[in-house]
């Protein structure tokens, strides 16, 4: 499945929602950076809604699930309300966010970061597409029809409470997740230099130096052999770079741009500071041909150094959630599973972000 966020495909998945909710007795409210709030009335419809909620774009090549289950769930809970003619003391609804992944604008949980006064709106219009079109999210929103006119924020769509029903790792047969979420960082790395065509004794390649810390995606034992000590897994964190770009991009020539991106993960907010410390001190002897753990001990530099500028593009610290939230989600799972419920329900740490990161930071 490929629906990226925006894109007519994710369209096409948006109208499907909003008429489905419609057709559910919700009111529909979209924002001002698309995020689509689906809220059915309760009898005290004053007080905020208690919604569940996730994303309907998706990765380029994969996210049958990912975000999909989220909407879905929630939908399901709407239509069985809606068949059984129940009516809730409070609202409930269900929340469609936009560009959670950042696959398409390279800032993931942007909208609902908007939305709970984390990211500026305008930064969030301004960000450009990977790629070669360069289109920006506000000019996509207003080309599929959902910039809205309400407020991106939580003062004006507040949420009660906020679940999240998210696709994870592979654990046994109905088992049930309560998650926290970890700090991570999203960075942009260039490194310039001039370009030549075939002169490698004037300006130092780098791409050579890219391939200092390009192992970030390979599995853990080639880690060595790219960065000498496996710094991240030093620090029992992970990383990986999932966009490459170089300049000119021309057979035999040298290039002078490259960009990559750097995501970094651990499980404290200290860990993540002090490994990010480290990786750019790393990162800075590496495109100057020093050697860092064997790392350029036999390569240096041909010509002039490279330049290094680093860009953090989207910080996300540690972040518990809360626990009467949690409390109910532990409730439901014994009430639902007996005394299976010891063997089946366990705690865990997220490995992703998640939008109920942007919920509980309020």
């Amino acid at each position: 499945m490929s629906r990226l966020a925006l894109s007519d495909a994710d369209k096409q998945a948006r109208d499907w929602f909003v008429h489905t909710t419609k057709s559910l007795g919700c009111k529909v409210t979209v924002d001002r950076i698309g995020n689509i709030f689906a809220v059915r009335p309760g009898r005290r419809s004053s007080f905020p809604p208690t919604c569940a909620g996730s994303h309907l774009d998706t990765q380029p090549t994969g996210g049958r699930y990912d975000g999909i289950l989220g909407v879905c769930a929630g939908l399901e809970v709407l239509k069985v309300l809606h068949e059984q003619r129940i009516e809730t003391e409070f609202p409930v609804g269900v929340v469609n966010w936009t560009n959670e992944e950042g696959a398409r604008f390279p800032i993931s949980m942007v909208a609902s970061g908007v939305w709970a006064g984390e990211i500026p709106l305008e930064r969030a219009h301004n960000l450009q597409e990977v790629g070669s079109q360069r289109r920006t999210m506000k000019q996509e929103l207003e080309r599929i029809g959902y910039l809205g006119e309400a407020d991106a924020s939580y003062r004006t769509m507040p949420l009660g409470a906020h679940f999240e029903l998210h696709i994870g790792i592979s654990l046994p047969t109905h088992s049930l997740l309560i998650l926290e979420n970890p700090p991570f960082t999203a960075t942009s790395l260039e490194i310039l230099n001039d370009t030549n065509h075939g002169l490698m004794d004037i300006s130092s390649d780098t791409l050579v130096h890219r391939a200092g810390p390009s192992a970030s995606d390979q599995k853990a034992e080639d880690w060595h052999s790219a960065w000498g000590s496996g710094l991240p897994l030093q620090y029992n964190a992970l990383a990986s770079t999932g966009i490459f770009k170089m300049s000119p991009g021309s057979t035999n020539t040298v290039p002078g741009w490259v960009q990559f991106s750097l995501d970094i993960r651990a499980v404290e907010d200290d860990v993540l500071m002090d490994l990010e410390k480290h990786l750019k001190s790393d990162f800075d002897k590496i495109v100057k041909g020093e050697p860092v753990d064997g790392l350029n001990d036999d390569l240096g530099v041909f010509g002039r150094p490279c330049n290094l500028e680093w860009t953090l593009d989207a910080p996300s610290r540690a972040t518990k959630f809360d626990s009467g939230c949690i409390s109910c989600v532990q409730e439901s799972a014994k009430d639902l599973l007996k005394n299976a419920s010891k063997d089946l329900v366990q705690d865990m740490i997220s490995g992703a972000g998640t939008v109920q990161f942007r919920s509980w930071i309020l």
